[in-house]
């Protein structure tokens, strides 16, 4: 028997190591089997989100249903670590008589080391475990500089990915074809395994699952969006992007079915910002970057500055201020609209992202790592990857960082894309009456009409900003 082992990788098409598992002829008789590994002690040591399990555990629900469609039968296997991985996993496949196990490749350090261990027990059982790429449309490690490292700068490696895309090119892998009778599925929520422990099992109604709803999603935003992506992105009042990170972070969807859609949208693949349709590739290839990056440099995994130097900045550990921004009580509108968004839904628009990071590194100078753990506590898209990289670049310790004099002003930011106050007034409730020409700047009106609720600047943004660069300036020194 062949198993295969889903991960971050829950869709049937582009799905190599299921299609290598399913599509060998010279095995077309030899039954398959499939896996997934519930591990709640492991996804909370993560600080994986309460959104996001219920999100992915949905998703499982979906394919355990299309696979039994399929006449492969989805087993769940439940361990609290993944120390406790290998010896079930031996264990299971010595019960069902496994001979191979197929698996795309994992990014993070802990679930290497946890594939790792799994190959060593399961080798004195004679099963052969092969690995493959599905989390990028390049396997990391295909793009180098010309001595063999890895890019410390995106626009280099941007421009080199998009050359070995053009030589190597891509291909997408169909969905296995059925190979045996349907077999019946018994839902999550039945299971016996389905105890407090996991929670509420049911989905977010905001965030609907499956491979059909992923790619209704895509081909809406590359027939509506994507030409005017480049000005609408940054608006969080907008609806100005593809919001298909949580199918990307979940492998509903995968980042090569993503670039094809696009180039058959447009015709061809856009090579330079000058085209429709790059800036959305381009974002692509920043997600390739940090997912490269993070196979190549571990340290990153494992809670440290991609620049070393940088573990001596003395960030503040303040929970008082900490608390201030994780609930949206800073004082300053765009931020706590963003905040209290991501409380609310589980998702917060990129350009908010950028805000609010910086608020917390530069005007408070709390440690970068507060925020990552905070958001990967919150978000329905949560990825190592993408929010280490991000907490990195705007805390000026990683790669292709911020310039450490880069500062964003969090009131000319609320300014500049949230001009008339939409977003923040849906947010911060206090401040829906406020007029626009004060909304960015509202507690000389809130003065005026009688005070209110909504809390003073908790910073001086601008004695902020010098204290910041001052600790990078003695950092250098």
């Amino acid at each position: 028997m062949r198993l295969i082992w889903f991960r971050n990788d829950l869709r049937l098409a582009d799905n190599p190591a299921l299609r290598s598992c399913c599509g060998n002829a010279s095995a077309a008789d030899e039954p398959v089997a499939a896996l997934f590994v519930i591990s709640p002690a492991q996804w909370r040591a993560h600080k994986m989100a309460p959104v996001r399990q219920r999100f992915i555990l949905a998703q499982v629900d979906v394919l355990g249903r299309e696979l039994a469609a399929l006449g492969i039968p989805l087993h769940l296997l439940r361990v609290e670590t993944f120390a406790e991985v290998p010896a079930a996993l031996a264990d299971l496949t010595r019960q069902l008589g496994v001979t191979q196990l197929y698996a795309n490749q994992a990014i993070e350090i802990d679930e290497q080391r946890r594939d790792g261990a799994v190959t060593r027990a399961l080798a004195p059982q004679g099963v052969s475990c092969h690995w493959f790429n599905g989390c990028c449309v390049l396997p990391p490690g295909r793009v180098l500089t010309g001595s063999g490292e890895m890019f410390k700068v995106f626009t280099p490696f941007g421009r080199a990915w998009l050359k070995a895309l053009d030589e190597e090119g891509f291909v997408i892998h169909r969905a296995p074809a059925p190979r045996a009778a349907p077999l019946a599925w018994q839902p999550l929520a039945e299971r016996t395994f389905a105890d407090e422990t996991l929670g509420e099992l049911t989905p977010d109604p905001r965030w609907p699952v499956g491979e059909a709803e992923a790619q209704r999603r895509l081909h809406a935003f590359l027939d509506q969006g994507v030409l005017d992506y480049g000005e609408t992105r940054d608006f969080p009042a907008l609806a100005g992007t593809s919001v298909l990170s949580p199918y990307l972070a979940a492998g509903i969807l995968s980042a090569r079915q993503c670039v094809a859609a696009l180039q058959q949208r447009l015709g061809g693949r856009p090579q330079s910002k000058a085209q429709p349709g790059f800036v959305w590739l381009n974002e692509l290839i920043w997600r390739e970057f940090y997912r490269h990056l993070l196979v190549r440099v571990p340290s990153l995994s494992m809670n440290r500055p991609f620049k070393p130097e940088t573990a001596a900045l003395p960030w503040s550990w303040d929970p008082d201020a900490f608390a201030a921004w994780c609930e949206g009580r800073t004082g300053y509108p765009v931020v706590d609209a963003a905040m209290r968004c991501l409380n609310a839904t589980g998702w917060m628009h990129n350009r908010l992202r950028m805000i609010v990071a910086s608020f917390l590194t530069k005007d408070l100078h709390i440690h970068w790592r507060l925020g990552e753990d905070y958001f990967m506590s919150k978000l329905i898209d949560g990825d190592l990857a993408a929010n280490n990289g991000g907490w990195q670049w705007a805390a000026g310790t990683g790669a292709d960082a911020a310039p450490y004099f880069r500062v964003f002003n969090p009131t000319t930011q609320g300014q500049r894309f949230d001009p008339q106050g939409d977003f923040i007034r849906t947010w911060v409730k206090e401040l829906a009456d406020v007029p626009p020409a004060y909304i960015h700047q509202p507690h000389d009106w809130l003065r005026l009409k009688g005070g209110g609720d909504y809390p003073a600047p908790m910073v001086d943004h601008a004695l902020a900003r010098v204290k910041a660069i001052e600790m990078f300036r003695n950092l250098e020194k």
